[in-house]
């Protein structure tokens, strides 16, 4: 493919000093930064494993450098807001590794507490988009992604105002990013301020950028302009959100998932994620992993049994 909580003294202490000493080491000579995208740009399936907020530390960091998943998500939406456990999270796995796929740490998206229901919302919470980049994390997954406006600027949140690819005439705005927030975060992914700021782009975008960005088009709203939001330069992979769309579509109940209006909005998604080339992530089982992939699903929400079974259908080569 291509294309509040409140914290208690102690976490403030663990996120704001002592945070800073990351051992700088490059990433294996051809491997990419962020493992996820690696894969991806193998027609690999990818699948995660999921964190809440509250629930992240430094040795939480420390225990999960080897998780069996190819990313870890980062819960935030519903639970914490939590930078300082975030920083202290990263610093854990990059403590701890390399993977054992060689990479220095595994890839972390998070899920943002904000939804990008329209541009001003966005606009207004882009801090956060800055915030949790500066974390050191891999990618963000912006929840109730309505319109391509909100989209746009969400893209823009999660870029330096140095980069110039497809700004103006390409459809975005300058980046959001400014200078004095990738010293944390270079240390984490083992490379110098500078080269961050480089490669501190979004996947496919630039296609040697290491941020991925991911939408939810998980309502009514959002479904009306799926096309057009994925379609934004920066976005590497949406899903449908079932939960959610069930709710705004008013359908409820074990057969809800199955409907024929839940059915024709998750062919919707999936068709513009294939116009746009990019990922589309969908729940994927031990029984269904296999037929997925074949669908052409390229991120699985699901355990690791159903992981271990994709991998092996698709001779995966990476260790895992």
């Amino acid at each position: 493919m291509r294309k509040f909580l409140f914290v208690t003294g102690a976490i403030i202490a663990l996120g704001l000093a002592g945070l800073t000493t990351v051992e700088s080491a490059p990433p294996p000579a051809g491997k990419r930064i962020n493992r996820a995208i690696e894969l991806l740009q193998q027609d690999q399936a990818i699948y995660y494993t999921q964190i809440q907020a509250t629930d992240i530390d430094y040795e939480k960091g420390k225990e999960m450098v080897n998780t069996w998943a190819d990313y870890i998500s980062v819960e935030m939406e519903h639970g914490a807001y939590n930078i300082p456990g975030l920083r202290a999270f990263m610093k854990g796995l990059a403590d701890a590794g390399p993977t054992r796929s060689g990479h220095r740490t595994p890839t972390v998206i998070c899920t943002l507490p904000v939804g990008g229901v329209s541009p001003e919302v966005m606009r207004a919470n882009y801090w956060m988009v800055e915030q949790v980049l500066g974390s050191g994390v891999h990618g963000i997954l912006l929840v109730h992604a309505r319109s391509p406006e909100a989209v746009r600027v969400f893209v823009e949140a999660a870029r330096y105002v140095s980069a110039k690819r497809a700004v103006g005439s390409g459809g975005l705005g300058e980046g959001m990013r400014g200078s004095g927030g990738q010293g944390y975060a270079s240390q984490i992914w083992g490379i110098s301020g500078e080269e961050y700021t480089r490669k501190a782009e979004p996947w496919p975008l630039d296609p040697d950028g290491e941020i991925l960005l991911g939408l939810k088009i998980e309502d009514r709203h959002a479904l009306q302009n799926a096309e057009a939001s994925v379609a934004v330069p920066g976005i590497g992979f949406a899903e449908w959100g079932p939960g959610d769309m069930g709710m705004s579509l008013g359908v409820s109940g074990s057969d809800a998932r199955g409907s024929a209006i839940m059915q024709e909005a998750r062919n919707k998604v999936f068709a513009a994620t294939k116009k746009a080339k990019i990922a589309f992530l969908n729940t994927a089982t031990p029984e269904t992993v296999k037929a997925m992939i074949d669908e052409g699903v390229r991120i699985g929400a699901g355990g690791q049994e159903a992981a271990e079974i994709g991998r092996k259908y698709q001779k995966r080569k990476m260790p895992w």
